[in-house]
């Protein structure tokens, strides 16, 4: 759990978000990253962002209806950017994603509403950045209805989920700094 807690939160919602993961993990080691524990467990996204053109991909969630970056449940792995990785490829078959920092770059906990006898749980999101220069071929499986490569300062467009706004403030700094 040394990402969590090398982790240099940027607002006080993510220092509460910090020290509940760390409570997660410290209560349930290993079992936080299952989703067998149905309270709450740890996921994994990937935040992709073309350098080039400065656009971010976004895609549009099937069972949440909402755009989102991709990722999903660690399944029992506890390398989390291994996770946001293996996400990225399976829901954009993107393979050429550079990681921007070794560090996470956002953390997020919301919850995941009831659905098909699963209760509603949190999910313990942690957060990287990649970049993908070349966007082409960027396809989605059958967890989205669409996908946007979208300008930065275009995001708020399609959404408001403030954790989404949040990383398009992050990623500014990311891409004025190229």
């Amino acid at each position: 759990m040394n990402i969590i807690r090398q982790y240099s939160p940027q607002s006080e919602e993510e220092k509460i978000f910090k020290q509940q993961m760390l409570q997660l993990y410290q209560e349930k080691s290993i079992v936080a990253f299952s989703r067998e524990n149905l309270e709450a467990h740890f996921t994994a996204s990937a935040w992709i962002l073309n350098p080039n053109t400065q656009e971010v991909l976004l895609l549009h969630h099937k069972k949440l209806d909402k755009w989102l970056q991709p990722g999903g449940h660690a399944d029992g792995e506890t390398d989390l950017e291994k996770v946001a990785r293996k996400e990225a490829n399976e829901e954009t078959a993107l393979e050429n994603l550079d990681l921007v920092s070794d560090q996470v770059f956002d953390i997020d906990i919301h919850l995941i509403p009831e659905k098909k006898g699963i209760p509603q749980h949190d999910h313990y999101d942690v957060r990287f950045a990649y970049f993908c220069s070349n966007k082409g071929g960027t396809q989605i499986n059958s967890e989205s209805k669409d996908f946007q490569w979208i300008n930065i300062k275009d995001v708020h467009t399609l959404t408001k989920e403030p954790s989404i706004l949040r990383m398009v403030k992050k990623s500014k700094s990311i891409l004025n700094g190229i």
